[in-house]
Parts: structure tokens; C-alpha cells; sequence
């Protein structure tokens, strides 16, 4: 599948985003090892801690298929500005995706970025910290 496709396949999930409170659409096409894709859209609440990103809401479709190794992600939203990954999803893709996982941070007129997740979340993940403290209490 090629980035294009990738990043049309977040443009169609975009169009499921529930984000009546910020107005900020995200969807999220998430490509896994075995070359299946989930999508993921912003579902927003109320109580806007409850609220889950298109990246996440992917993450947790892919996972609850079986699938737990990822190759890359595009996230879109309908902005002038490149969309990215929060902190929050940086660490959840983290949990399931070697360094080079790629991310597509997609702006609404179709042109995108490509980081590799180890650029954008550098230092030792938490699941690394916690794999060698449960290491250790064996």
C-alpha cells in the first residue's frame, strides 16, 4: 500500500471524527505488519478527559483483532497545519511498534509529513521501563 492510499484511507475515517466541542476532525489509518489497515477517528465527549484519538481509537480496533504489530500510521485532519500524534498516542503506538514505525501527520490539502516514531518519542518508552522492573521481581 502506498502513502497515498494510506493517507486516503484517514481522509474517509475523518469523516466519522464526533468532535462537536472542538470542531477538530481526526481520522487515522493504521497499517499493521501483516498488511491490514484499521481506521480510527476523534470521538470527543463532554468530559473532554473521556475523549479518544483517531490514533488510539485505531490502535484499540487493530488490538482487539489480534493484531499487535504496526508499520505505520496516517493521521488527517481537515487543517492547514500537519497533523500529528499527541504525547498520549506516541506512547500507546509505542507500546506495539519497533523505533521505526513511520507516522503521516496529514494536512487537509492532502500534503503530509513522514516521521519515524523514534523521532517524535526519542527517550525509552515506559513499557521498556516496566519490561526490566518485571524482569527483575522474577
Amino acid at each position: 500500500m502506498t502513502d497515498r492510499e494510506l493517507i486516503n484511507l484517514a481522509f474517509s475515517a475523518l469523516e466519522n471524527a464526533y468532535a462537536p466541542y472542538s470542531g477538530f476532525r481526526v481520522g487515522a489509518a493504521l497499517e499493521c505488519a501483516d498488511g491490514s489497515v484499521f481506521l480510527g477517528c476523534t470521538v470527543e465527549n463532554a468530559s473532554f478527559g473521556d475523549t479518544v484519538c483517531a490514533e488510539r481509537c485505531a490502535v484499540v480496533k487493530a488490538v482487539s483483532e489480534g493484531r499487535r504489530e504496526f508499520r505505520r500510521i496516517a493521521v488527517a485532519a481537515a487543517s492547514g497545519e500537519y497533523c500529528l500524534p499527541c504525547g498520549s498516542c506516541l506512547q500507546v503506538l509505542r507500546e506495539f511498534s519497533p523505533d521505526d514505525m513511520v507516522i503521516l501527520g496529514v494536512r487537509g490539502d492532502g500534503r503530509y509529513v513522514s516521521y519515524k516514531l523514534s523521532a517524535l518519542l526519542p527517550r525509552t518508552s515506559i513499557k521498556s521501563a516496566m519490561d526490566e522492573l518485571t524482569q527483575d521481581s522474577e
